[in-house]
């Protein structure tokens, strides 16, 4: 039994390790997405920076280790065998689903994730106790008050940093405006000294207290003479900023720097508990069991031990930040994650990753009618005043870089404060939700958000405050099952469920590895965006429109023929299919026709004239092409789902004549598009007169079988709009051709 359970502590360690990767994956962004999206200075530095952050907080990170040890259950009311079935349903559960996240470059939070795998996992067991022994209560084996306090902290941080990061950066912007080398003479030495006080205040007294290593009496000292060494450093930093500005040092740089160091501490000092926390948890009940020895069973021995502050050896911590440092230089998931954080904040105008929603449409709606109510109240000289501190033509911003370093150095300011804040007072505040938060306020009290991407920004927002809810429901559940099965399915589970947790991450990895090379074309639209000259921006733009172009036709062959012979076979699943292929599509072609309305204004007059059309008219037929596919499947797919009479004998012959037809005329446009060369097109359009009178005369035969009254009203009226939809797919087709060729060709200076 030792032995049995040894292993699983082995397998725990494991776990963690994997946990440590993917964790590391997501909370990246926490703390580089400024300093990458400021382009504070080059990206091995960066990385270098964070690294060190980490690695030192990892070493300071012990005190936050008893929220894993008696934070959300009762120990004293748990048996070992229990305990570890709680801490490896957890961590099954933690491995996957944050591996499932990153994939889809959403940030979560690991310390919700980690907090309501242990309510779920505990939950499980806590009612198998309650139902087995009557004198049990719910209240007895769960944490109710601890689990509240540090759920609501979680949430609340939300709000206050949402609050926090609009004002700072509201005044900021005040202070420095977007032209702000010009107003750095002396409010950059106070701005750099009380940002580089806060950060040593909360990052070293205060996580000093309680590192691994810090004396009582150390700490005794700390606490009598905090005032004194908040003074001392305020002045220090002051005059040493001051003197690097004077030196002709980017101050802000290096702030952000600075910053970048104090959050990934922060991160690893706050985070590293929802990593291996739970393990060392494991760890601990493990050798507490041990040493009682044989007279003590899983099944017997109470964990009481739990109930003591954690003194986690100093191996541990470091080992676990050497993993982190490794997952952070190697993972290329955590750069996706990076991405959605950094294009929902950026300055300028891009490519937008999420749509529009009623309700954010709806927040807009507010948000403008409250903004000119506000408005009319403020005095025509203070609006001009304050409008001439934002004025963005005077920005500053790197090349690449979405936001300028103001921004960013507020962002990591603000975030480590809360971060540190919560860490001092032992609530695992969420370092996903508090970047996050800020970063997005920021971005709001910069006027980031304009008229044309708030709707488009305020969904993202709410896609990934989202995606936090519903983590927490998915790691609760799951926990909880996990912990069912395990204590149910014994050893037989356990295996099946690690088995299962290893083989969802290689899969995961295979998928994202597709993934990536499928959105390679983001990088053609980054230096779309970048274009300075506006031959450079049509060169960019056509490499981009044929691209667009091409994953267009593809998706037109597939459905078009996945529309038909699911009709011949009554295939439901497969309509269903399309359906989605449609409505995602539609996504992406409004998405292509946004870019490219940032693209074409990058034109110069004469190449506007002479290629904006042909664009304009390309992208209209793209958008009908993909309304014409919508109304074939529509009505196929009713008719199928109802159960109605198929296509008789007559009709599907036809029918399936006509669509090889279309379907290797799609593929030959769709292989010119590909090859970027439109020589031969003659032959589409005549290929497409010829379906087209086709279809025609197909259209006239169903009419006169439908007034002689010969086969199923129902299946003539959808097998008439199916005709009807195919024609129009081809002429949209040929028409997107046509413009495609005039807007390929080479430009001709006039």
């Amino acid at each position: 039994m030792d032995t049995l359970y040894f292993i699983i502590l082995i397998i725990l360690f494991g776990l963690a390790v994997f946990d440590i990767m993917v964790g590391v994956s997501n909370d990246a962004c926490n703390f580089l997405n400024s300093a990458i999206g400021a382009k504070a200075a080059s990206f091995k530095l960066v990385m270098v920076v964070a690294a060190a952050g980490i690695f030192v907080g990892a070493a300071f990170s012990n005190g936050m280790m008893d929220i894993a040890r008696h934070g959300i259950y009762q120990p004293q009311h748990f048996y070992f065998a229990e305990i570890m079935c709680i801490v490896l349903a957890v961590m099954i559960t933690d491995v996957v689903l944050l591996d499932a996240f990153n994939s889809m470059g959403m940030p979560t939070s690991t310390t919700v994730s980690m907090v309501f795998e242990l309510l779920g996992g505990t939950f499980a067991l806590a009612m198998i106790k309650v139902f087995a022994d009557g004198g049990l209560q719910m209240g007895d084996l769960i944490n109710t008050d601890k689990a509240l306090s540090v759920v609501m902290a979680i949430f609340i941080s939300v709000a206050i940093a949402f609050f926090f990061g609009v004002l700072i950066q509201y005044l900021a912007r005040i202070i420095f405006t977007f032209g702000y080398k010009k107003k750095m003479k002396y409010a950059v030495g106070l701005f750099g000294g009380f940002a580089a006080t806060a950060i040593f205040y909360f990052m070293v007294i205060k996580g000093l207290k309680d590192s691994s290593f810090m004396t009582a009496e150390n700490k005794l000292w700390i606490d009598g003479h905090t005032g004194m060494l908040v003074g001392y450093c305020f002045l220090f930093f002051t005059l040493l900023m001051q003197t690097l500005h004077w030196l002709k040092v980017n101050v802000f740089k290096v702030i952000v720097l600075l910053g970048t160091f104090a959050l990934a501490l922060a991160f690893a000092g706050n985070d590293l508990v929802n990593f291996i926390g739970v393990p060392l948890a494991g760890y601990s009940a493990y050798t507490d069991f041990i040493s009682q020895g044989p007279a003590a069973t899983p099944d017997n021995f109470l964990m009481t031990s739990l109930l003591g502050s954690a003194k986690t050896p100093w191996y541990f911590l470091a080992g676990a930040g050497l993993v982190m440092v490794y997952a952070l230089f190697t993972s290329k998931k955590a750069q996706h994650v990076i991405k959605t954080s950094v294009d929902l904040s950026r300055q300028e105008e891009g490519e937008e990753s999420f749509g529009s929603t009623p309700i954010a449409r709806k927040v807009v709606r507010m948000s403008l009618s409250i903004a000119h109510s506000m408005d009319s109240w403020v005095p025509e000289k203070a609006k001009q005043w304050i409008n001439s501190r934002f004025c963005k033509d005077e920005a500053i911003i790197a090349d690449g870089g979405a936001f300028d370093l103001v921004r960013a150095a507020v962002n990591l300011v603000v975030a480590s404060l809360l971060i540190a804040l919560g860490t001092s007072l032992k609530l695992p505040l969420s370092t996903t939700y508090v970047t996050f938060m800020v970063a997005m306020g920021s971005s709001l009290a910069d006027r980031a958000w304009g008229r044309d991407s708030a709707v488009f920004r305020i969904t993202g927002v709410l896609s990934v405050v989202g995606g936090w809810f519903l983590t927490a429901g998915i790691a609760f559940t799951i926990s909880f099952f996990v912990a069912l099965l395990i204590y149910y399915g014994g050893t037989v589970a356990t295996i099946v469920l690690i088995l299962l947790a290893v083989l969802t991450l290689l899969r995961s990895h295979v998928l994202f590895s597709k993934k990536k090379t499928a959105e390679q074309h983001s990088e053609t639209v980054k230096l779309l965006l970048q274009s300075k000259t506006g031959e450079e921006a049509l060169q960019r733009l056509q490499v981009y429109t044929c691209e667009e172009r091409v994953k267009l036709l593809q998706f037109a062959e597939e459905n078009f023929n996945r529309i038909v012979t699911s009709f011949f076979d009554e295939n439901l699943r497969g309509l269903r299919k399309a359906t989605g292929a449609i409505k995602f599509e539609k996504q992406l072609v409004k998405q292509m026709r946004r870019i490219g309305a940032s693209a074409i204004s990058r034109l110069d007059s004469n190449m506007l004239i002479e290629k904006g059309l042909y664009y304009y008219q390309g992208n209209d037929f793209a958008l009908e092409l993909v309304y014409s596919m919508d109304r074939m499947c529509e009505p196929v797919l009713e008719h199928t789902d109802n159960n109605f009479n198929p296509l008789d004998s007559t009709q599907k012959e036809e029918l399936n004549r006509i669509s090889q037809q279309i379907f290797q005329f799609i593929h030959s446009c769709r292989e010119k598009t590909e090859k970027n060369d439109y020589e031969g097109l003659d032959q589409e359009i005549k290929a497409s007169n010829v379906i087209n009178n086709q279809l025609s005369v197909l259209k006239r035969e169903e009419l006169k079988r439908i007034q002689n009254q010969s086969g199923s009203i129902k299946v003539s009226m959808v097998y008439l709009t199916m005709l009807q939809e195919a024609q129009n797919v081809v002429m949209y087709i040929i028409n997107i051709m046509k413009v495609s060729r005039k807007f390929q060709a080479n430009h001709t200076n006039n």
